[in-house]
């Protein structure tokens, strides 16, 4: 799987951001109008080729808002959507981002929504709440970890019949 290497995006609240990845190594998200957002696998650490960023384990991951340590806690992705969530701490608040259609994934800071990302092929933006306490922070999180993870997931029964398709004879 490879995945674009410098991703330009155009947020209509925060103006422009550069993505940048090194595949399966890291994600750096940067703009005039947002914080600066790191994140990279530790060297020598269980490669995932199928997360741009390399992999889901917490343990394997460091995260930086700004320059601050933020606590990255993503999950392990295997059947259902929730299992694909990506939870972080920083500040006081626990935001989370969790698939919930086939290619959108909704952000949320203290249990709030604050929008949903999608990050596919040639489709790469927010569309915010329009009543959310929305900061830039926010939105560099949010873009930071679609790129690092990507959006969406397919629901469970759907995995569920794949299995057993595959399972099957044939």
């Amino acid at each position: 799987m490879s995945f674009d290497q410098h991703v330009s995006i155009t947020d209509h609240r925060y103006g422009s951001m550069m993505v940048t990845v090194e595949p399966q190594r890291s994600v750096v998200l940067e703009g005039e109008n947002v914080p600066l957002v790191r994140i990279e696998r530790v060297e020598g650490s269980t490669l995932s080729e199928t997360v741009p960023v390399g992999t889901r384990r917490s343990d394997d991951l460091t995260m930086t808002l700004d320059g601050q340590p933020v606590r990255l806690a993503p999950a392990g992705g295997r059947l259902s959507r929730r299992s694909y969530r990506i939870d972080i701490t920083h500040a006081g608040s626990r935001y989370r981002l969790q698939p919930n259609s086939f290619s959108g994934s909704r952000l949320t800071r203290d249990g709030r929504p604050l929008g949903e990302l999608f990050w596919l092929d040639d489709h790469r933006f927010a569309e915010w709440e329009q009543r959310a306490d929305l900061r830039p922070s926010d939105a560099a999180l949010g873009y930071a970890l679609a790129a690092s993870f990507g959006t969406g997931a397919q629901p469970f029964w759907m995995t569920a019949l794949d299995l057993v398709a595959a399972g099957t004879p044939g």
